[in-house]
């Protein structure tokens, strides 16, 4: 039995400092992912900045400049632009 409790603290260690932050990010990364609609502006994983145009249940259509919309896996919204950043995008 006493052998068991270093495995134990380690896996408790492990749970902490990994896998639980991991859970909590992919349920923050859901939450996003439902509640993004038409007209949010966001960047995706690999870094394209847009505006949501049409919402799918797995595919999102972004537009990214004058005339150019992509089609794109839903769980590549990486996060919503803030305000801030739109400022910083025309200056």
């Amino acid at each position: 039995m006493l052998s068991l409790i270093p495995f134990l603290l380690i896996f408790i260690i492990f749970y902490f400092l990994l896998i639980r932050p991991q859970q909590k990010k992919q349920k923050q990364q859901q939450a996003l992912l439902d509640t993004v609609k038409k007209g949010d502006k966001v960047v995706t994983t690999s870094g394209i900045w847009g505006t949501i145009t049409n919402l799918g249940k797995q595919t999102v259509t972004l537009q990214i400049a004058d005339n150019t919309k992509i089609k794109m896996q839903r769980e590549n919204i990486a996060r919503l632009r803030s305000e801030d950043e739109d400022k910083d995008k025309d200056a």
